[in-house]
Parts: C-alpha cells; sequence; structure tokens
C-alpha cells in the first residue's frame, strides 16, 4: 500500500522501515517502523529496539510501551510550544530501554 502512495519501504536490521514528513520522530508497529525523512542512525536505532520490546513484552507492549510513550510524546510537544525545559528523551525508563536495545541489536 505505502509503494501505491511513492513510499519506498527500506530494511533495517529485521524490522522493514518507511521515511516521511519532517520534525516528528518516528512511530513504531512491531517490526515494521516509521520514521521523518533524513532520520538520523540513532532515531532509526531507537524505533527498531521498540520492536524487540514488541516481541518480549506481546500484548502487554501497548499497555506498557506504546500508550505511555503516545501521551509522554504529546505532553512532551505541549511544554515544548511553551518554551518549557524538558528532561533528556531517555529518562524514561522504556524510552531508554528502547534506545539500549535498538544500539545492541543495530551496530553501524
Amino acid at each position: 500500500m505505502l509503494i501505491i502512495f511513492g513510499y519506498k519501504p527500506k530494511v533495517f536490521g529485521f524490522s522493514v522501515y518507511v521515511e516521511f514528513g519532517t520534525n516528528w520522530g518516528g512511530l513504531n508497529l512491531g517490526g515494521f517502523f516509521f520514521v521523518q525523512n533524513g532520520a538520523s542512525l540513532s532515531l532509526k536505532q531507537h524505533e527498531y529496539g521498540h520492536s524487540f520490546q514488541n516481541l518480549w513484552l506481546g500484548p502487554l507492549t501497548p499497555f506498557l510501551i506504546t500508550i505511555p510513550s503516545a501521551v509522554r510524546y504529546h505532553y512532551r510537544r505541549i511544554k515544548r510550544k511553551k518554551g518549557l525545559r524538558l528532561k533528556p528523551y531517555d529518562s524514561f525508563w522504556c524510552e531508554k530501554w528502547a534506545t539500549d536495545l535498538g544500539k545492541k541489536y543495530y551496530k553501524s
């Protein structure tokens, strides 16, 4: 379906990903993830790390990773628009875990 709209899927480790848009980061859907155009290696590794969380946590993933991460993303976006100070992205346990897993399982 993505190919129909002109997006070319790429492979990253054992995952498939697509790049589109700007300034939004990424979104993981198990073995597939989406990232902004020109995504850095560290962003792709981070989203790849979420793939392992999905594998290991299975049906608990939405409650332990996806929903808290999405809520936090929007909370941070609101704080940033207000010019407020943000803690480092990886200060939240599931985000640090995703980053660590991505770096461990995908070495450049």
